[in-house]
């Protein structure tokens, strides 16, 4: 199927290009998140008379994204586990978690925006871990998993 992108999406292009995808990542992801449009004459004339429109959108998201990476970068999130003698956790931490620690820091983000590339976190220790905040701006921050105290 053939659609307009509404906005940057990572694999696919920028705000304006008319790509083909399958159908189904089509209708049951992009139009219905407000990524994209199908591409037909009606759709890209009001998209050619709205271009200015959708361009200031997206810059302004992008500046709310890095203010949101200045609050962000290089901070340290601490994250306190239940822990075996061994340093193992009971359960793990998750990007859920991660989330809810930059919470205490007033920094607001989608859980899948964390990137935990060997999966959650599942012994105590300091980690480096990236949060995707939007496709051009991500942050380093310090994930501290520590022992919960009873």
């Amino acid at each position: 199927m053939q659609i307009i992108l509404l906005e940057k999406v990572g694999s696919l292009g920028q705000l304006g290009d008319v790509v083909n995808v399958k159908n189904g990542y089509a209708r049951n992801f992009l139009i219905p998140q407000g990524k994209a449009k199908r591409a037909t004459k009606e759709n890209l004339a009001e998209f050619e008379a709205r271009r200015a429109e959708f361009e200031a959108r997206q810059a302004e998201i992008l500046k709310e994204a890095e203010a949101r990476k200045e609050k962000l970068d290089g901070q340290t999130l601490t994250v306190a586990q239940k822990a075996g003698e061994d340093g193992r956790l009971f359960g793990s931490v998750t990007t859920g978690d991660i989330a809810e620690a930059a919470q205490a820091l007033g920094v607001e983000f989608a859980r899948s925006c964390v990137r935990l590339p060997d999966g959650p976190l599942k012994a105590l220790g300091d980690y480096d871990v990236e949060i995707a905040l939007h496709h051009d701006v991500v942050a380093q921050v310090k994930v501290a998993v520590v022992r919960l105290e009873n």
